[in-house]
């Protein structure tokens, strides 16, 4: 059994440190750290921790030396290096909420720690782990579609998630949260690329994207600051505070009501109070606020072989969604991964034909959580193949080490420097 560590009780280190429920043969989570008072004692409850074994803080836990197998660190994006390097010097392996560092500077730090400490780190890029991808994944290295000549991915972020996260949430200012939009959101997106090109470097990359959308000179004509204070239009207004948060109480609910986490099962009431307090950013206007991270960016990358690729986020959009098209020598494949299902094409010579295309779809495949499982049914796969890498497995065909996730990351460091600097930048 392995034995783990939460670090930054949140949303996303739960739900990883969730398969020790499911797999209690597998996995034991042995310890929590969190500044947080009330997310600490949360956790202990849910695991049966003692006093004993909480921490205030990734550093106190790290002075005690190594009490556990691994560390499941899911702070926020500013705290991911600082946190993991104390823990790798005691000796615990880490599974890491993605990004996993800010800058260049900061994925070389981590990366000369884990060499100089010996341990294993994996990535959550969990999207490799969808049975959507990881089926792609398996037809391209065998085969199916020959060599890869281009791909093109595209992530569409919906109203209701651009506005909690990026707008009124805490990925709003690249200042404060540490990661751009692209990074926070889309470093999952540019992980597959470099996934789906099996350790062929990126080359070149530039990009274009700005936040031209959500902002002041947008804002609806009569509408106020505050949505349940001010506002006349509130009720025709597609980004109602109220039609998002209060009229859909569960949307983005770890993020939304954490300022009011104290109170047990807050009603009703309780939240529309909490939304009508002027210091909450979820009570402002959704064009009158201060972010100033980007809602739309387009990535053009090329590899040293040649092969030229494409990302493009697209924020505010009716439908989230994520789709792909990978054109290959022998064929393409092309599919949206929150309908669980994907297109394989190929040349078909025969007369009166031109192609041939088969549908994979996953739903009926037997893969029970298909697109509406976490992260397209990845969440839990990668917490269990975590658990196998530290019991000694080969690495799976998703595996998300950190030696293979650097590539990715420095493709969204390198069109955030591109877009910001309005040129081609070349990679190392």
């Amino acid at each position: 059994m392995v034995t783990a560590i939460i670090v930054g009780a949140g949303h996303r280190a739960l739900t990883y440190a969730s398969y020790a429920k499911l797999h209690p043969d597998k996995l034991k989570i042995v310890g929590v750290a969190d500044p947080n008072k009330i997310r600490r004692e949360a956790a202990a409850k849910e695991y049966g921790l003692t006093p004993e074994q909480c921490f205030d803080s990734a550093e106190e836990l790290a002075a005690k030396g190594k009490i556990a197998d691994a560390i499941i660190n899911g702070t926020m994006d500013r705290q991911h290096v600082p946190t993991t390097l104390p823990l790798l010097k005691a000796g615990y392996d880490v599974l890491l909420e993605k990004p996993f560092a800010l800058n260049e500077e900061e994925a070389k730090e981590l990366y000369a720690a884990a060499q100089k400490y010996n341990r294993k780190i994996m990535i959550c890029h969990v999207l490799r782990y969808a049975p959507f991808y990881s089926e792609i994944k398996k037809l391209i290295v065998e085969g199916e579609i020959g060599k890869i000549i281009n791909i093109q991915t595209a992530e569409h972020v919906s109203y209701h998630h651009v506005a909690s996260c990026f707008i009124r949430g805490k990925w709003h200012r690249k200042d404060t949260c540490g990661s751009s939009a692209l990074m926070a959101k889309c470093c999952h997106d540019l992980d597959l690329l470099t996934w789906f090109m099996s350790g062929v470097e990126p080359s070149k990359v530039v990009s274009f994207g700005g936040l031209h959308y959500f902002c002041r000179k947008n804002a609806p004509e009569n509408s106020g600051e505050y949505c349940l204070l001010d506002c006349p239009i509130e009720k025709e207004c597609l980004y109602s505070t109220r039609k998002h948060h209060l009229d859909h109480p569960t949307r983005w609910s770890p993020y939304v009501w954490a300022g009011i986490e104290h109170i047990d099962q807050p009603t009703l009431e309780q939240k529309e109070e909490f939304l009508k307090n002027k210091d909450n950013p979820y009570s402002k206007c959704a064009w009158k606020l201060d972010n100033t991270v980007v809602d739309r960016q387009s990535v053009l990358i090329e590899f040293a072989d040649g092969v030229t690729a494409t990302h493009n986020m697209v924020c505010g959009t009716s439908r989230p969604m994520r789709k792909i098209h990978i054109i290959g020598s022998l064929g393409e494949i092309h599919g949206i991964m929150d309908d669980s299902k994907f297109t394989v094409r190929h040349i078909d010579l025969r007369p009166g034909h031109e192609y041939t295309e088969t549908e994979i779809d996953l739903n009926i495949q037997g893969d029970t959580t298909g697109a509406f499982g976490g992260h397209g049914g990845g969440d839990l796969r990668l917490a269990a193949d975590f658990v196998s890498l530290l019991e000694g497995n080969h690495p799976s065909l998703s595996c998300t080490t950190l030696e293979d996730s650097i590539n990715g990351h420095l493709i969204g460091f390198s069109a955030d420097k591109s877009m910001e600097e309005n040129r081609i930048v070349e990679l190392n």
